[in-house]
């Protein structure tokens, strides 16, 4: 198997002068990747500007940070012709690399805009190196710019970064540093979301689980699913007694506490997500947790309930 470690440039509606597409909020304009074996070699290379077809103008950010002009990409080919000679020359055992999770997202959003094929019909498995820099070097939460791993791995810095194809070339030097053993951290994209109950992603890694579920019509449905309320202890497989029942300091993420007599406590959150087509769908993440852990939740709730009553008195 490959790995397309990838990176994109892209541009935007410019303070209003031309409207923003909705489902295209960011034209892709550069693709950049590279081609590594199992042996993390870089075998072969991808690099091609896009000739813009929504937005003509150059975002002012974009172009302070990428340093082109609209100029260099009227001669260039569109983005349909672009993306079927990327994926032609991805070939078909790979796995997609990129630093974080925005760009696998984006390079479907413009595909779909297109009407070109989707990379997949259910939730899609690929490599978040910015994820696996954390995991391999840091404290597994913190994310980190990509200079910035450049530098704590002491990396030559012989091209200029904020370009599709340098960012890319980065990004598959930091993922030729990471053991092999990360590699078990699996990311999903998720612009397309399960459909069916037979879709639905259940992982369980390290120490933690992540399932995602399929669409709902709405948030309450959501709420309402007892697989996804459930409390279930993911190394015995039985139902678990909860300690601290669900509840949202915001709206969006759900939290609860379960004991299980031979783990000890189980964290469980629930997020809130809508999918690209306006329904609703839920990421659960199970972790187990210390006494300490489970009382710092435990004051959470409390926050969030005095919080509503806060509320409720303004509303009376």
């Amino acid at each position: 198997m490959n790995y397309i470690v990838f990176d994109l440039e892209w541009n935007q509606s410019n303070t209003g002068k031309e409207k923003e597409v909705k489902t295209v909020p960011f034209e892709i304009i550069e693709i950049g990747a590279l081609k590594l074996n199992d042996s993390f070699e870089i075998t072969d290379k991808f690099n091609r500007l896009i000739k813009p077809q929504i937005y003509h103008e150059m975002h002012h950010i974009t172009k302070k940070l990428i340093h082109l002009h609209m100029e260099e990409l009227k001669d260039e080919c569109f983005f349909k012709e672009v993306a079927e000679d990327f994926l032609t020359w991805c070939g078909t055992d790979y796995m997609f690399c990129t630093w974080g999770s925005l760009d696998l997202t984006e390079l479907q959003r413009n595909m779909r805009f297109y009407n070109l094929p989707p990379l997949s019909d259910r939730p899609m498995k690929f490599y978040d190196v910015q994820k696996l820099f954390s995991i391999a070097f840091e404290d597994k939460k913190s994310r980190r710019t990509l200079e910035y791993a450049i530098d704590f791995l002491n990396i030559r810095k012989d091209i200029p970064f904020h370009r599709a194809f340098s960012d890319a070339y980065y990004t598959a030097k930091i993922f030729a540093c990471l053991d092999k053993s990360v590699l078990n951290n699996i990311s999903f994209d998720v612009f397309v979301t399960p459909k069916s109950r037979k879709e639905e992603v259940y992982m369980v890694f390290d120490n933690y689980t992540k399932y995602i579920s399929r669409e709902f019509d709405s948030k309450q449905d959501v709420l309402s699913d007892r697989e996804i309320m459930s409390t279930k202890c993911y190394l015995c497989r039985r139902n678990i007694k909860r300690k601290i029942r669900w509840f949202s300091p915001n709206g969006k993420h759900y939290y609860s506490v379960a004991y299980c007599n031979n783990h000890g406590f189980m964290k469980a959150k629930v997020r809130i997500r809508k999918a690209e087509d306006d329904k609703m769908y839920a990421v659960k993440t199970t972790k187990f947790i210390s006494e300490e852990d489970m009382l710092d939740i435990k004051e959470k709730q409390e926050r969030a309930k005095q919080q509503k009553r806060e509320r409720n008195k303004h509303i009376k």
